[in-house]
């Protein structure tokens, strides 16, 4: 394997702030038709769907769950009127078909608001 093809798994994983978990998401499906007109931030994909691989680091338990990013933020616009996550991930944060661990928290948002996903 090339330099230039390898990554870091360090990069893709996130850890929860007492490190009992960890998270690497995986992406599924993006939105094909979704246009991004801001060239400020540079190529975007509009993200639809994830799977979410979380890692008990006490018990090495792995779990999957898959998420529907499109349909959770849809649900929470309905049920309190906005939405605090970002679908929209730029393409050099996609690294191996995971998505890099500083973009976690936006995908996962409104997941974690709408109790979803509960750590712990």
């Amino acid at each position: 394997m090339s330099y230039d093809r390898f990554v870091d798994e360090r990069l893709l994983t996130s850890r929860d702030a007492l490190n009992k978990y960890q998270m690497k998401i995986k992406l599924q499906d993006i939105d094909e038709n979704a246009r991004d007109y801001s060239q400020r931030f540079g190529n975007r994909v509009l993200v639809r769907k994830i799977i979410l691989m979380t890692k008990h680091n006490s018990t090495q338990e792995i779990e999957e769950i898959e998420l529907d990013i499109e349909n959770l933020e849809k649900r929470i616009k309905r049920e309190r009127l906005f939405s605090s996550s970002n679908r929209w991930v730029a393409q050099n944060e996609i690294k191996n078909g995971y998505i890099v661990a500083t973009r976690h928290l936006d995908l996962l948002a409104d997941a974690i608001a709408l109790d979803v996903i509960v750590f712990d």
